[in-house]
């Protein structure tokens, strides 16, 4: 997998992992690297595009809030950036932070501390989800009558 691919899924797991979670994790890591703002946290927000059907025309369908920021490690200058969902510095740092570590020679550790639990976590939220979803899924069928 190309480097850009698989920042582009850690990325997108920081922004969907829930605040505790990401805080854990960063603390199963120990002491943390010194870093300087390059922006920080700050709240903004964007247009969500939709899609009517999935595949029809698109269109504006609302603003949502979201936080971003980006820091640089002093050790080594590695840049991380952070984009998330609501209004939470917190988690934008903490999220900003695991991107600047994942591209160190902390990867591994990282990835086993922080990304791998939240991974599992939303995989079994995305699976009962699922399994709820068909619990309540109807089967419809037409009979065709003989009628000559």
């Amino acid at each position: 997998m190309s480097e850009n691919v698989e920042r582009k899924n850690w990325m997108g797991l920081l922004a969907r992992a829930p605040a505790a979670m990401l805080h854990e994790g960063l603390g199963k890591l120990g002491a943390l690297p010194a870093f300087a703002w390059l922006r920080a946290p700050e709240f903004g927000g964007v247009m969500v595009r939709g899609r009517a059907g999935g595949t029809g025309g698109a269109f504006n369908m609302g603003e949502m809030t979201i936080t971003r920021c980006s820091l640089k490690l002093l050790d080594g200058g590695t840049v991380g950036h952070a984009y998330i969902q609501g209004r939470d510095k917190e988690k934008a740092q903490a999220a900003a932070l695991v991107d600047a570590l994942m591209q160190t020679g902390m990867a591994a550790e990282v990835e086993a501390q922080v990304l791998a639990p939240i991974r599992t976590h939303l995989d079994t939220q995305r699976r009962e989800r699922a399994a709820k979803a068909a619990a309540t899924k109807v089967d419809f069928f037409t009979l065709v009558r003989g009628e000559d």
